[in-house]
């Protein structure tokens, strides 16, 4: 799914244009007990309800596409008989309406999820009747053909509110605040089938997760089947080693620096795309060539790149997360260097007196702890201005 498409379910959850036939969810507490269970139409619900459960789906279809938002697929296996798409399309075609169904999904989920305290599984069933759009883009309701119907997991922590003073309007005194266990915004939840192409994928489903360094890789491989992707942070120092072992003694300063604006500019230009980009194996390797990379370095890149992500079918890295595009950073064991990453210009090595330097031009102005320095020649002593 692109964010366009993310976008155009998440329109659904308002009062306006609600799709949500149907809410299930059951409060598990830090034991891995069921504590309690809701199964009702969605639309009997309050209305202070409905907004509030509003907010929460709408967080779960939130954040970056890539980092946590990201387009799973099931194997084949799993959409066999006894697979977890397989599960999950029951599930969807029972339109929550199945008592033991939900209640497997929600063993299914208490097993594998991994989670020391409190939280509340809320899957809803909603269908959305796709309108039609012209050529231009333009939606037109009358022109609807096609319905996606969909379940929406949201995992939410529950958390009991700190102790603490509160105003009682009532009485018109400051006293002690109850202490309520309350539904935080969610951390983990999926969406299943994917909304491809505006329609149908069952092939696939968006999974969220609030931190992209916790993955709960039990809950997708097992309850989902789709099998955990590489982090955010896992994807980083994946694609640094093979960068890395494929330069081996052609690993200096200037390859490194130039490779970091080639990547960077493979972002920008595909920065409007309507998916992020992502760089796979063949991707890579001309990232490399453009750079500069010689053809011994280049004819090892093959045999790093399979050694370090063997266990992956074809791998891909997300572009904007192996690309450093906030700064260019550069760390030794007593110094940190940090450089907007348009001007690497301004960086470059040196050797003076057999002795390599990293230099930086100065320009405009100089600030050392927020104190504004002047520019000195060092050759006169003069304070340039």
């Amino acid at each position: 799914m692109n964010k366009k498409e993310i976008n155009e379910i998440k329109k659904q959850f308002t009062p306006e244009n609600c799709t949500i036939t149907r809410i299930c969810g059951c409060y598990v507490d830090g034991d891995k007990n069921k504590k309690t269970e809701l199964a009702q139409t969605f639309l009997t619900l309050t209305e202070e309800e409905n907004f509030k459960y509003f907010t929460i789906f709408k967080s779960t279809l939130s954040g970056t596409l890539g980092k946590n938002l990201l387009n799973m697929e099931f194997p084949a296996v799993q959409e066999q008989d006894g697979g977890t798409q397989e599960f999950l399309m029951k599930l969807k075609n029972s339109k929550l309406e199945e008592n033991a169904l939900v209640e497997e999904f929600y063993n299914k989920v208490i097993d594998t999820y991994q989670y020391g305290e409190n939280y509340y599984i809320i899957l809803v069933y909603g269908v959305y009747d796709v309108p039609g759009q012209t050529l231009d883009g333009i939606e037109n309701d009358d022109a609807s053909d096609y319905v996606y119907d969909y379940l929406l997991c949201s995992i939410c922590p529950v958390k009991l509110t700190d102790a603490g003073l509160c105003y009682n309007e009532k009485t018109n005194h400051i006293e002690s605040r109850i202490r309520d266990w309350v539904v935080s915004a969610p951390v983990h939840g999926f969406l299943f089938p994917a909304f491809n192409d505006r329609m149908t994928d069952i092939h696939g489903l968006l999974y969220y997760t609030k931190n992209s360094e916790l993955m709960q890789e039990d809950f997708i491989d097992r309850t989902l089947g789709c099998g955990a992707p590489l982090s955010f942070k896992a994807q980083q120092e994946t694609f640094q080693d093979i960068i890395e072992n494929t330069l081996g003694e052609q690993c200096d300063f200037e390859t490194v620096k130039t490779i970091h604006e080639n990547l960077n500019e493979y972002v920008e230009v595909r920065k409007d795309a309507p998916e992020p980009p992502e760089l796979d194996k063949l991707d890579m390797k001309k990232l490399l060539e453009d750079s500069g990379v010689k053809a011994e370095a280049i004819e090892s890149f093959e045999t790093a790149f399979d050694s370090i992500v063997c266990n992956e079918e074809k791998p891909k890295f997300s572009a904007a997360t192996v690309a450093s595009t906030r700064s260019f950073d550069i760390k030794m064991p007593d110094v940190v260097i940090k450089v907007k990453p348009e001007r690497t210009d301004l960086v470059e090595t040196r050797y003076i007196d057999g002795r390599q330097y990293i230099m930086i031009e100065v320009n405009d102005s100089v600030e050392v702890n927020g104190i504004n320095v002047r520019n000195v020649n060092m050759d006169t002593g003069e304070i340039m201005e």
